[in-house]
């Protein structure tokens, strides 16, 4: 539905000219999620932002449905009105001293379609979002969350072919933030419409997406499903900034069918071979804390036991955050609430080799730490 290729944007400042966008390539199928995740200033809002023609890129191409809606190459750009597209802006952007319903039906009247489809449709899209009956309010009125209704609703009131969502739940507290990233994909789904999402908050981008595409510095890094880019993330930056991760170093010693050996700071690992990975390599673990576990006695079967000793036990509600010196590494682990272990006392660690840790070869990632 959406390609966009060798995408390029410039800014410029009093010092130099800044590359905001650096090549970036993507294309989001046809009714899914895809999220653009990264860090404030990686260029994911601006990447959005020439989807929807706010921005003009110096370079590259963006398709929508296979019409060229933006060609440097070809000196083409379609103003914004006219590509098929609704966007909410983190601001939500509505005007607090019109009604709902005249908030809603602003982009039919523009249109000038006849006040009885104008109707029609924007009860419709209030429908839609769960806000009928509050037609008359005015928006000013509302709360956030269902100012943010009103925002969504009016994106999809002209039936776009692409929805665009720029971090549309960064204003909204902890709590309501989780609800309306449950609607927002409930919704989507059942539209079926594709979408191109925006934000830098993790947690929000493994919850609402099929597909997200980690930037830093203008580039993309990592495309992929959330399970995969959790569990097998192919940068440094991508296992470091999705969710706490433990970083070792180590070489393959040995590959038996489908099982890898390593040789790390911490003493030998074993695990499921990665894929492209040989022995001889230099690697990089990613070990995730809550795929470590603790012992007061030294497991009784299975190999990655080693002898450790804690630094600091964090109680966090949901868990508590335990900092553990194994050998000459200090590691994160995730701990049950209750458990009972201590500062200073000596404990064991085991990591099951099947599926507990990623790791990716060197050669490919290291050129993302130096």
């Amino acid at each position: 539905m959406i390609e966009v290729s060798n995408l390029g944007k410039y800014f410029d400042s009093d010092k130099e000219r800044v590359k905001a966008v650096d090549g970036v390539s993507f294309v989001v199928p046809e009714g899914k999620i895809f999220t653009l995740l990264g860090p404030s200033g990686c260029g994911k809002s601006t990447t959005l932002r020439c989807v929807a023609g706010l921005e003009k890129p110096e370079e590259g191409e963006i398709r929508i449905r296979g019409k060229v809606i933006h060609s440097s190459e070809y000196n083409i750009f379609m103003p914004p009105h006219k590509r098929d597209i609704g966007m909410v802006f983190q601001s939500y952007a509505i005007w607090p001293h019109m009604k709902v319903f005249d908030n809603v039906a602003y982009p039919l009247k523009i249109k000038k379609l006849p006040r009885e489809e104008i109707k029609r449709k924007a009860l419709q899209a209030l429908h839609t979002v769960g806000l009928e009956g509050l037609e008359d309010r005015l928006a000013s009125q509302l709360s956030g969350g269902q100012q943010q209704r009103v925002a969504l609703a009016r994106a999809l009131v002209k039936e776009p072919e692409v929805l665009l969502l720029d971090e549309p739940l960064s204003n909204l507290d902890a709590q309501l933030r989780k609800q309306m990233r449950t609607e927002i994909r409930e919704l989507q789904r059942r539209l079926n419409i594709t979408t191109l999402y925006v934000t830098h908050d993790q947690v929000e981008a493994l919850a609402i997406s099929d597909l997200i595409a980690v930037m830093d510095r203008g580039k993309i890094l990592d495309v992929g499903p959330p399970r995969e880019i959790y569990q097998r993330p192919g940068s440094r930056f991508t296992a470091d900034f999705i969710g706490q991760t433990n970083v070792l170093r180590g070489k393959t010693i040995a590959t038996e069918g489908a099982l890898a050996k390593f040789s790390t700071t911490i003493g030998e690992l074993e695990s499921i071979l990665p894929m492209g990975v040989a022995k001889g390599d230099d690697v990089l673990i990613f070990v995730r804390p809550e795929n470590i576990k603790v012992f007061k006695e030294r497991p009784s079967s299975g190999s990655n036991a080693f002898a450790g000793e804690i630094i600091s036990v964090t109680f966090l509600g949901e868990f508590a955050d335990c900092q553990l010196r194994i050998g000459p590494e200090v590691l994160w682990v995730r701990l049950h609430p209750l458990a009972d272990f201590k500062e200073q006392e000596k404990i064991f660690i085991q990591i099951d080799h099947d599926a507990s840790f990623s790791i990716t070869a060197s050669r490919r990632s290291v050129e993302n730490i130096t």
